[in-house]
């Protein structure tokens, strides 16, 4: 079906549209792109990765749209005024959303399964694809994020798997409203809570969401969720719920630093499940998954033993080196769950923590403040140190009207170790002077890939002070 089409992605790097232009390129689609951050030279490896994959790339600047024949796929948040935009207007290309292109992948494939929810979605989504493939069922992946199960050295940036079988996997996202256009047969609801939405619109794009579906799992451990797991016929939904009722529970945790295990039970049958992701969240994403691929008719034996051997996602507590006794991790953590369930992973053993915490822009902050305020007076111990550079920053017309140092302001008031220092790389470098052995750093934020270069960063500039 794709095999020879012409496709244009406008900010190809984009963590959701990186894995759509991988999935067309695998499918015979001719692809090429363009992306600021290409332009600005950051993160080059990424780019690379594309070439590799025969993804052709262009400065954004117009040149690389050139005829009607190309389909423009840019998000709604690029601006009439980018070059690329103004070029396919003059040469007549049709464009399309990203959310547009993939749900049309996604309702043409044979076993659609739809992962969503407001924390744990690349995770879980990780998690599925990952029992699917250790069942032989080959299937397609949509990620939004690097799923190291898949990475190697040939494909450094696997954050999609092009398979051949029936399912097609994919996180949906409910910030843009987007998910309305998903038809799933399997819909995963893993959570509802607040980040780019209100309850009430958030509610009712899930409802809509897991109401088309022949099969909804949800995590009715989940106040929210489970209020809309009970709008559906009970046989449509397996529930699944961490040390509560539900088709398929975890009891008996125990937590490790950076793994955890629990007892798996559906019915009458209990088994014994170790994580290598840390974290009672992850519990509550594993039997998510575990629910998703029952749906899909995988045993409950196989799908224990599958999520055993899953090794997590990029960016998702992932423990990016050591320096001087002290551990750098690197985070995705940006809404109040993610950087709660982050807090509470962490302290479940002792040391200090050292947080870098970097906005994913001024909208989310002006949405979220006050509940970020409380998660991180609530999370952070009273030795803690919580350092906020200025909110990442990647073009285009923003308001700001809540910025880094008002958070910092409301969380110091509350008598946390709170402190804004604009320049992120001034930020990173107090960090350092302030580790001793035994501490935490911790880099948390989202929508900017070089965090991940900054925690490596860190981690070297923590040897280097050892030596």
């Amino acid at each position: 079906m794709l095999s020879g089409k012409s496709f244009f992605f406008v900010g190809v790097g984009g963590s959701g549209m990186m894995p759509l232009a991988m999935i067309l390129a695998g499918r015979g689609a001719r692809v090429a792109g363009s992306d600021r951050s290409l332009d600005q030279g950051r993160v080059p490896a990424k780019f690379d990765a594309l070439r590799t994959l025969g993804v052709e790339l262009f400065p954004q600047d117009g040149s690389g749209i050139v005829s009607p024949d190309q389909t423009v796929v840019a998000s709604a948040a690029v601006e009439a005024t980018v070059p690329d935009i103004v070029a396919a207007e003059r040469v007549a290309a049709p464009r399309m959303s990203r959310a547009e292109l993939l749900a049309g992948l996604f309702n043409q494939a044979a076993l659609p399964i739809g992962v969503a929810g407001t924390s744990g979605k690349s995770t879980v989504t990780g998690m599925i694809g990952w029992i699917l493939h250790a069942a032989g069922r080959d299937p397609t992946v949509m990620n939004g994020a690097v799923m190291k199960n898949f990475a190697s050295p040939d494909a450094p940036f696997a954050s999609a798997l092009v398979g051949q079988g029936d399912a097609f996997v994919s996180e949906v996202d409910e910030s843009d409203g987007s998910i309305a256009l998903y038809q799933p047969r399997i819909a995963v609801l893993n959570n509802v809570s607040l980040d780019h939405k209100s309850l009430d619109e958030l509610n009712d794009l899930f409802a809509a969401f897991i109401a088309k579906a022949e099969v909804a799992v949800i995590n009715t451990g989940n106040a929210e969720a489970a209020r809309l797991a009970m709008t559906l016929p009970r046989n449509r939904l397996i529930t699944v719920a961490v040390e509560q009722p539900a088709d398929l529970t975890a009891g008996d945790i125990a937590e490790e630093p950076f793994a955890i295990a629990f007892d798996l039970t559906e019915g009458g049958e209990t088994v014994r499940v170790r994580l290598a992701v840390p974290g009672r969240h992850n519990v509550a994403n594993a039997l998510a998954a575990i629910g998703g691929a029952r749906a899909a008719g995988i045993p409950l034996a196989h799908a224990a033993q599958a999520i055993a051997g899953f090794t997590g996602l990029r960016r998702r507590f992932e423990l990016v080196g050591a320096g001087g006794g002290v551990a750098v991790i690197d985070d995705f953590g940006h809404n109040p769950d993610k950087i709660a369930a982050t807090l509470a992973t962490l302290h479940a053993f002792p040391g200090r923590l050292l947080l870098l915490f970097q906005p994913h822009g001024f909208g989310p902050l002006k949405v979220m403040r006050r509940e970020l305020v409380e998660t991180f007076v609530t999370g952070l111990a009273a030795e803690d140190v919580l350092v906020l550079p200025d909110p990442v920053y990647m073009g285009g017309t923003v308001t700001r009207e809540v910025t880094s140092a008002d958070i910092v302001t409301d969380v110091a008031a509350s008598g946390r170790h709170a402190l804004h220092i604009p320049d992120r790389a001034a930020a990173a470098a107090h960090l350092v002077a302030e580790a001793r052995p035994g501490d935490r750093i911790v880099v948390m934020g989202a929508r900017d890939d070089t965090l991940s270069l900054l925690a490596a960063d860190l981690v070297e500039s923590l040897r280097g002070r050892a030596d």
